[in-house]
């Protein structure tokens, strides 16, 4: 199932390409163009939910383009550039930008911005069905059979970072990397596995023989697609 759909706005045909691929496995739709003129006409014809748009552009540039969105469209925007200056942070806000990121970036931390500026801008996915469940994600809440399942910060965010990746095997490696500063606390490898058992015992039917978060025994979990 296709997430949302991301309008990159970019003139590095390098970074399209890479981009691209990697949103397209994380299950965005993505189209590109490398210029303001063709980026307007492409936001008219098919409004994208979220925009990528780089500072420095081969006809136009960043700033004029946001601008431009902004006057016309309620769609979020994120820079990307190489510009990590403070004046060019505070320009590109100002703009009316919903965030930013200096290149080089990593791309699991460019997805984790988009899905927060996304959910901020109540336009993240609605409701999904999995194992079951149903998700809110404009409400951050989980549901089973009508009746809300009370999740904690970190236990929700640890579902949430299996159900962007439905269908891959995580390494406890890549969980702790997108889990560990949600509460502002370091997350080590016991305490994994202690939320790991936790969110378990609240969304499997049997927690002892789960159908929903799956170990994959040497290599870490998978949620079913």
């Amino acid at each position: 199932m296709l997430e949302s759909k991301v309008l990159l706005i970019e003139d590095d045909p390098a970074i399209v390409e890479n981009l691209s691929a990697y949103l397209k496995e994380e299950r965005f739709e993505v189209t590109a163009v490398d210029g303001q003129s063709k980026a307007l006409a492409q936001i008219e014809a098919d409004r994208p939910d979220i925009i990528l748009l780089d500072v420095t552009l081969a006809q136009g540039n960043g700033y004029s383009t946001c601008t431009a969105v902004k006057a016309d469209y309620d769609i979020p925007i994120i820079f990307l550039t190489a510009l990590g200056d403070e004046f060019s942070v505070v320009t590109g806000l100002d703009m009316g930008a919903d965030d930013y990121i200096s290149k080089p970036f990593r791309p699991r931390e460019l997805v984790s911005r988009m899905r927060s500026v996304l959910r901020r801008a109540g336009r993240f996915g609605g409701a999904v069905q999995v194992g079951g469940l149903k998700v809110d994600m404009e409400k951050g809440a989980v549901f089973r059979a009508g009746e809300e399942l009370f999740l904690s910060a970190l236990e929700y965010r640890l579902f949430l970072v299996f159900l962007n990746h439905r269908g891959k095997i995580l390494s406890r490696g890549q969980l702790l990397e997108e889990i560990w500063d949600v509460v502002g606390e370091y997350v080590n490898d016991n305490t994994l596995t202690v939320y790991i058992k936790r969110l378990r015992d609240k969304i499997e039917l049997d927690p002892q023989n789960p159908e929903i978060i799956k170990t994959v025994r040497g290599m870490g979990y998978r949620m079913e697609a």
